[in-house]
């Protein structure tokens, strides 16, 4: 058992939470369903929504025409005030080829900022099984940033990462694809289990 403080570089670790930030580009899509709205909201108050959608479910596909990521959620709702939009337990599926799909789930995501930061709040669980090349992911929190143009997320909560065999603790998170570096601020525990030992033949 360790524990160190301040930043630490694990690049497997940020390589998947990486990914995430590029899963979710998959909400920019519905940046088209908010610019379009600007017709629909005309006479309405601007600080009540002005559409929803409930039980949606969105496909992109790669340059392949395969399947790239899946968004879904139970209700949209988008507010024409500040071009917002919150969505009711949203899931984000990314799908590569070779390696497992990650999975992203929380009881509420906001949208803002022109479509540049997305929050992710309550039981936030960013998942992945293992696979040939990967080891297996989870991440837990209460409130997850991510910024996918600049490459980075933060939570200014407790977070809980196990990452293989791995299990990191602490409170708060930075990752930046730039630097490749995570960073768990505060109060951070890591307990990496000892090797299994190998039989003497």
């Amino acid at each position: 058992m360790r524990k160190p403080e301040g930043a630490h570089r694990w690049r497997m670790i940020f390589t998947v939470l990486g990914a995430v930030a590029v899963a979710l580009g998959s909400f920019w899509l519905l940046e088209v369903m908010n610019k379009s709205s600007q017709d629909v909201s005309a006479g309405k108050k601007l600080d009540e929504p002005d559409y929803f959608v409930t039980n949606f479910s969105l496909v992109r596909m790669d340059l392949q025409g395969k399947p790239s990521y899946i968004v879904s959620g139970a209700k949209l709702t988008h507010y024409p005030a500040d071009d917002s939009s919150d969505i009711d337990q949203p899931f984000v599926r990314k799908i590569s080829p070779g390696v497992p799909p990650l999975n992203m789930t929380a009881e509420l995501a906001h949208i803002d900022q022109g479509n540049t930061r997305l929050q992710l709040s309550r039981k936030v669980v960013i998942d992945r099984v293992a696979g040939p090349k990967t080891q297996n992911m989870t991440l837990k929190t209460e409130a997850l940033t991510i910024f996918p143009d600049e490459e980075r997320m933060e939570s200014a909560v407790p977070v809980d990462l196990l990452s293989g065999r791995s299990h990191v603790t602490g409170v708060g998170l930075k990752a930046n694809n730039a630097s490749s570096v995570v960073e768990v601020p505060n109060s951070v525990r890591i307990v990496i289990p000892p090797r299994k030992a190998v039989p003497a033949k």
